[in-house]
């Protein structure tokens, strides 16, 4: 018979990351403990229950018939456990402690680094973990306390605030332009070197809803780490697509006037209502917004 009370809530989480992830280094990477830890962890939840929940595969760990079969219970464990700690972090009323804080990995690193410093100048008593992740963050499972969001969060649970929008524009290296001309309309930006995503489809989206057939080999360079994207542009690349105030900013690279309006990014913060107004999480939204408000319009 499965000894359920001895398996608690930590067995019950590396359960779950491993099973999203697929393999121990990731999970273990995610949880912040060592491998080995890990694999102890999963070997007692599997003794625990008296069932094999995972076969080994050389690609990594897949769940077995039992593993499947707990898995919507261990999900629903999850989402009480994170209940719990939202609603007991909805009480906290000190000013000091840490504050997790997501943003897109450009934003992150061209934006937030002076945002940061000023938030530690304002607030000393408050510690920052700032992570640059293109992924969504699940608020509600306290991955992050506040987001910089490209988009509005729709969970009803999430507190939102639209700070402004980002102006997107057409750019080149003054060398790329130097060598291979400037082009003059959008027609004649075609008959350029074109950098785009790899395996995104986020600007050939863009370009098909502009009315432009695009195509993944319409692009002669492409990345899909947006800041080796930036980096591409700026070293010559090619023609690209780039944010107004980094291009504004950047010696090395220029705004081309080929009559395109691209639409902008919105610009969002979001928490999870259960901790939006308290102290610690409340200052730090404030100067995030104050922060923010030179970079948008």
């Amino acid at each position: 018979m499965a000894d359920l009370d001895q398996t608690d809530w930590a067995l019950v989480r590396s359960f779950l990351a491993v099973a999203e992830l697929g393999s121990l280094s990731a999970a273990a990477r995610q949880l912040g403990v060592s491998q080995p830890t890990l694999g102890r962890q999963i070997r007692q939840i599997e003794t625990d229950l008296g069932a094999g929940l995972f076969t080994r595969q050389p690609r990594g760990f897949d769940l077995t018939e039992a593993g499947q079969s707990i898995l919507p219970a261990a999900k629903r464990m999850q989402e009480a456990m994170n209940d719990i700690a939202l609603t007991v972090a909805g009480h906290d009323t000190t000013t000091t402690g840490t504050v997790r804080i997501t943003a897109s990995e450009v934003v992150a690193l061209h934006y937030m680094p002076g945002i940061m410093a000023n938030i530690r100048a304002a607030l000393p008593g408050v510690c920052i973990d700032l992570v640059a992740s293109d992924r969504s963050d699940n608020l509600l499972f306290r991955e992050a306390d506040i987001a910089v969001r490209m988009y509005r969060p729709e969970q009803l649970e999430i507190v939102t605030r639209k700070l402004g929008e980002i102006r997107l524009g057409v750019c080149a290296a003054r060398s790329y332009l130097d060598r291979c001309g400037r082009p003059q309309t959008a027609q004649e930006m075609m008959d350029h070197a074109l950098v785009g995503y790899d395996q995104s489809e986020l600007i050939l989206r863009g370009m098909r809803a502009m009315g432009w057939p695009a195509t993944r080999d319409w692009f002669a360079t492409r990345s899909d780490d947006q800041n080796v994207y930036w980096e591409l542009i700026r070293a010559g690349c090619g023609v690209g697509f780039g944010q107004q105030r980094m291009i504004a900013v950047d010696p090395e690279v220029e705004l081309l006037d080929i009559g395109v309006e691209i639409p902008p990014l919105p610009v969002w913060l979001a928490a999870p209502q259960a901790v939006r107004h308290t102290p610690r999480i409340a200052a730090v939204w404030d100067q995030l917004s104050e922060g923010l408000a030179p970079f948008i319009s």
